[in-house]
């Protein structure tokens, strides 16, 4: 027998199995949008198993059950609201049967609280169970129906109809957007960066394949001598903290005496795909600091990091602050001071988003992502949809659709809508160290070969969380107390992930609790901090302003923007690149 000489390489044989691997389980993640199908059965699988070895539980459930259906038939009276619930708030709802339809659907959901959750289930588990028994009950809702929903059915009788007319145009060019989305955004003018949103004056004055750096011009004759270094993160456009002239961050700071550089992240496309966390932390954090401290004469910089962006500038803080500094530290000046905007460096308690994450959901994501070399902008929109799919998904729906109504565009959503791309690898390499390894909070996250640890952070550190953020739960951003050895004050502000965070001053119904823990104090429970902390009325950025001002220097005449070192005015070109995905 003749034997081949040149057998096939192992590599080469694993990179085919991997590809026939990813063809084989595209059409199941068609059919469940993206989720793992494996990650449900085995979730589906341990509920399954548990509740059917527990007949205990089982005739607790039932019993419950039976309970609460017969609290439902109570509500044929209709003496008042079932519940505050605001899919039902409308007075409609008083009226029987629709009263008894509420009622009977929370008691369902409250039913379902408990049935998701049985002893001896993994909490992953229990949670993508819960998960999924909220999205269908959400979908179920008789809210969302027409015949169900009794302020459809007066709306349909007043208006003759018109309602459901004017909802079928809605629905009509919302297809029109699925299907041609680049065209879709094209149209949409009413928010546009560098004209209505993203205005404040400034210019590009540094740029690298990843980053355009912006440096706004200043508004008043003198500065604090620190500038302002904002890190945005890179899943949505920078221009969340430029928004309209009255609520934006950027322009709030320059009028009160800051000189502020701020990131415009790169949209990436398919030939970015093997950009890593490590060119992220390089041209997005390293070499703009550098730029800023040649700029300034090589004074403290206060740092402030939002979202994802505030967890790769504490990776940075912290392999500058290590005993063994990183190769050219010497060009960055020290940070003044760290701000941490609803930032995540625990991901213990990573909060809705971390129940779709595991091993076999990032192992699906990456197939995802090895085709086109990217995650799509609309993939990413789809997880958070998905998560709060009854605000975003059916109250929207039935509003537009059945009542007729179009959302308000404002710009929050116009920005939210705009959405950007995350290289494969970076996103794999995240996803992998974070979610799932929690490698920075536990000291094994490596910088130039080296592990980082967040205990080397000597700085001033303010942190904000937000009441309803469900991306980074405030008692997660509260860990930053127990990770870092520093001076931390902690705001807690009301509002969500965005709304939070931009809290601009004027708003009546805006408030937050404020609370210095110092270095030398032993930190506290979340819930026994929320207990301490004073409440203020408003916005929380006068109080932010006021200690950046106490944590700095003189003031020095303000920083001109040299014509000679504009590349481009702000907004720059990398905020205008859109993809249709």
């Amino acid at each position: 027998m003749n034997l081949s000489t040149h057998p096939t390489p192992p590599a080469a044989l694993s990179d085919t199995a991997l590809v026939w691997d990813r063809k084989v389980k595209a059409p199941w993640v068609a059919m469940t949008g993206g989720l793992s199908p494996i990650s449900l059965g085995l979730a589906l699988a341990d509920w399954a198993w548990h509740l059917g070895t527990s007949p205990g539980t089982r005739m607790r459930l039932q019993s419950e059950s039976v309970d609460h259906w017969l609290a439902s038939l109570k509500q044929v009276g209709c003496q008042e609201h079932p519940h505050p619930d605001k899919r039902y708030a409308d007075p409609t709802w008083a009226m029987w049967p629709f009263c008894a339809l509420a009622s009977t659907h929370h008691t369902a959901e409250q039913w379902w609280a408990h049935a998701s959750h049985l002893r001896g289930m993994e909490h992953h588990h229990q949670d993508v169970v819960h998960l999924m028994a909220r999205q269908w009950l959400d979908m179920l809702s008789p809210s969302n129906w027409p015949h169900t929903n009794p302020q459809v059915l007066m709306t349909t009788l007043q208006t003759r109809g018109d309602n459901l007319r004017q909802g079928w145009h809605h629905a009509w060019q919302d297809m029109q957007r699925q299907i041609h989305p680049q065209t879709a955004m094209d149209g949409d003018a009413a928010y546009r960066p560098g004209i209505e949103v993203a205005c404040t004056s400034g210019a590009v004055v540094h740029r690298n394949h990843l980053v355009e750096l912006i440096q706004y011009t200043p508004t008043t004759a003198q500065v604090q001598r620190e500038p302002v270094f904002i890190v945005p993160s890179w899943i949505m456009k920078y221009y969340i903290l430029d928004l309209s002239p009255h609520n934006s961050l950027v322009r709030y700071l320059v009028d009160q005496g800051h000189t502020v550089y701020m990131l415009s992240w790169r949209n990436p496309d398919a030939s970015d795909a093997l950009l890593d966390m490590e060119d992220y932390l390089r041209l997005g954090v390293l070499n703009p600091l550098a730029v800023i401290t040649e700029r300034t004469g090589g004074v403290p910089i206060h740092a402030v990091g939002y979202c994802l962006g505030g967890t790769l500038l504490s990776i940075a803080a912290a392999a500058l602050a290590r005993d063994e500094p990183m190769q050219d530290a010497q060009a960055i000046a020290p940070l003044a001071s760290l701000t941490l905007l609803a930032t995540q460096l625990d991901f213990q308690d990573a909060g809705e988003l971390g129940v779709l994450l595991d091993e076999a959901q990032v192992a699906v994501l990456e197939d995802s992502m090895a085709e086109k070399g990217f995650l799509t902008g609309r993939q990413m929109g789809g997880s958070f949809q998905f998560l709060h799919a009854q605000d975003l998904i059916w109250s929207a729906r039935m509003r537009e659709y059945w009542l007729g109504e179009r959302i308000s565009a404002n710009d929050l959503m116009a920005w939210n809508a705009d959405v950007t791309r995350m290289p494969a690898t970076m996103h794999s390499q995240y996803l992998h160290q974070m979610y799932l390894h929690n490698d920075l909070a536990n000291g094994r996250y490596k910088v130039e070969g080296q592990p980082v640890s967040l205990g080397d952070l000597r700085m001033p550190v303010f942190a904000v969380g937000t009441q309803k953020d469900h991306v980074t739960p405030w008692r997660s951003a509260y860990k930053v107390h127990s990770l870092t050895r520093s001076d931390v004050t902690f705001v807690l502000t009301s509002g969500g992930h965005n709304a939070g965070i931009v809290s601009e001053p004027g708003h009546a119904h805006h408030h937050y609790q404020l609370l210095h823990t110092p270095l030398t104090a032993e930190a506290t429970a979340p819930e026994v901090w929320q207990r301490k902390a004073p409440r203020f009325s408003g916005s929380w950025w006068p109080a932010w302003h006021a200690w950046l001002r106490s944590h700095g220097g003189e003031h020095v005449l303000a920083r001109e923007i040299s014509p000679a070192d504009v590349l481009e005015p702000a907004p720059g070109s990398y905020v205008q690149v859109r993809y249709g995905d």
